[in-house]
């Protein structure tokens, strides 16, 4: 078992030194990435003012994202399943349509 490294990831100007195991570095360097983006879109943006804040909004804005994402996957999968049914009725509608003319 490889021991948890200590990964300084920076975001907002700030360095967060935080444990991680070396195989998710790079998960851990792209995660802070994206919510450094994140949370300079926001103070950027001059409507919040606070680190706290914006680190909140963030964190609102990407858990809007990944649920959304999880309702896509969830809808195409329910798609693939209501295909899959009306093939398999079809199928039953037609042994019953070629029993009866046999």
């Amino acid at each position: 078992m490889t021991q948890p490294q200590t990964v300084t990831v920076k975001i907002l100007d700030k360095d967060y030194p935080i444990h991680c195991p070396p195989q998710q570095r790079a998960n851990l360097e792209s995660a802070a990435r994206y919510l450094d983006g994140k949370m300079r879109e926001i103070r950027n943006s001059g409507k919040v003012i606070g680190a706290d804040r914006i680190a909140v909004l963030a964190a609102l804005n990407i858990a809007h994202e990944l649920l959304q994402q999880q309702g896509s996957a969830v809808a195409g999968d329910t798609r693939e399943q209501v295909r899959e049914l009306l093939e398999r009725v079809d199928r039953a509608l037609q042994e019953e349509a070629e029993q009866r003319q046999g």
